[in-house]
């Protein structure tokens, strides 16, 4: 009696461990770092708009929500894509990736991908064609990074234009339009598109100093093969060095933010980069990926401490 008493719990149990299961492998494939940071942007971008009196906190919430959906259907349709076409090299890259583990088969990965990219163009063309338009290049690029026969990742050059493309200026420029109804876009909005431009310069070219063993193998050429992990690592440390400088040089032409804030925010997480990169070791390919992800939470800053500035003003 109690074992078959029991089995009805143990039943539901496992459903919610599936369930609990699939949703973490899922979570694994939108690739979080990634949804963190198009959730910053548009929270960023909307803040801004906010601060130029473009937007209403009560009805530009609403609009700030859809547009939120419809960029991170597209964010996962990028990710997964580039996952279905990868899984081999992530076998040795990325094992812990669910279509490289297999927590997702392949069949799963494109129904991922078909339906999010579908979700994010209709979303977006549902709300404005500044948002269809944004989400409708954002796709391309990333299709055209991803997908062969074109598969732009495959040259460095190509592979840093397509992510800073839509994470610098498709992205911030395309939301701003969005969410302000036109193309007059203020200089805030300018100088931190120029700031995430030159960023993701940084990310891109460092994402594969701890893929060195699978992109040789499969002959993927990246600016780490071809310069060395060390030159690629100080590559990176000086344009992020770029990136604070020119911000805190900025407030000359930006009266409309908050100076002693934007400067002193940008020079303290200037130093702590220096400080924290110093302790990196380049044979050590967790340290790598550590140093790699303290990177992407400095861009996540960038779109709290920038807007702050802005409505600091």
């Amino acid at each position: 009696m109690r074992d078959s008493a029991r089995q009805p719990l143990d039943a539901e149990g496992d459903k919610q461990e599936v369930r609990g299961s699939w949703l973490y492998a899922f979570w694994k494939f939108s690739r979080p770092h990634t949804i963190i940071g198009t959730s910053l942007s548009v929270l960023g971008i909307f803040a801004i708009a906010l601060s130029q009196n473009e937007v209403s906190i009560g009805g530009g919430l609403l609009a700030a929500l859809g547009a939120w959906f419809a960029c991170i259907c597209g964010n996962v349709y990028i990710v997964g894509l580039n996952q279905l076409e990868d899984v081999a090299i992530d076998e040795i890259n990325k094992p812990h990736l669910p279509l490289a583990s297999g927590e997702f088969s392949v069949a799963t990965g494109r129904l991922i991908v078909a339906v999010t990219g579908v979700l994010a163009l209709v979303s977006a063309g549902l709300q404005s064609p500044y948002l269809l338009a944004m989400v409708a290049i954002s796709l391309a690029i990333g299709t055209a990074y991803s997908l062969p026969p074109i598969r732009l990742k495959r040259f460095p050059f190509w592979a840093a234009l397509c992510i800073f493309t839509v994470r610098g200026a498709v992205v911030n420029l395309g939301l701003f339009a969005h969410f302000s109804g036109g193309l007059n876009i203020p200089a805030a909005v300018w100088a931190l598109t120029a700031f995430i431009i030159v960023f993701t310069i940084a990310i891109a070219i460092f994402k594969d100093i701890p893929d060195l063993e699978g992109d040789r193998q499969f002959q993927i050429t990246t600016f780490t093969i071809a310069l060395g992990q060390e030159r690629v690592f100080n590559l990176a440390r000086w344009i992020l060095t770029i990136c604070y400088l020119g911000m805190a040089i900025s407030i000359v032409w930006l009266p409309a933010v908050n100076p002693i804030f934007l400067v002193s925010t940008h020079l303290g997480l200037l130093a702590l980069m220096w400080w924290r990169s110093f302790g990196v070791d380049l044979q050590d390919k967790s340290a790598i990926a550590s140093f790699y992800q303290f990177i992407w939470k400095l861009f996540f800053l960038e779109y709290l401490l920038f807007p702050a500035a802005c409505l600091l003003g």
